[in-house]
């Protein structure tokens, strides 16, 4: 084998080299993108199951006949683990035109609260309940 032709097997064998490392580099930067929208769909998952169970028991507070319990807890079993919803109920404090004080309206604090990876979590909503009486 001559020389010439020596130096040209050594640069085609570093030309593949450097492209397989590209493949590599490229086939991990692939991997780590699946991951992360592997997790973001887990996260979008399980806020929606929050939500869900929120606007249940919104549904259940709004069509029930008398007034809603003024304190309650309830835990439900999500399938990402335990929520706490804590409901809280107050005199609503609205007052009309002429400054009188509307009464028979409610307002309901609805907090859900579970733990994602050890990390404590959050969700609230707000809504206005009427009840005569």
């Amino acid at each position: 084998m001559r020389r010439a032709d020596s130096r040209l097997l050594g640069f085609a064998l570093y030309e593949v080299l450097i492209g397989v490392t590209i493949f590599v580099v490229g086939i991990l930067a692939l991997g780590r993108a699946l991951e992360n929208c592997m997790n973001a769909s887990n996260l979008a998952s399980e806020e929606n199951v929050i939500r869900n169970i929120m606007a249940n028991r919104m549904a259940e507070i709004q069509a029930a006949p008398g007034r809603p319990d003024p304190k309650k807890e309830l835990k439900i079993n999500s399938g990402y683990g335990s929520v706490r919803l804590i409901q809280k109920v107050v005199p609503a404090g609205l007052k009309g035109d002429k400054g009188f004080e509307l009464g028979g309206i409610r307002r309901v604090n609805l907090t859900a609260k579970w733990t994602r990876n050890g990390i404590q979590q959050s969700k609230e909503i707000s809504f206005y309940v009427y009840r005569a009486g």
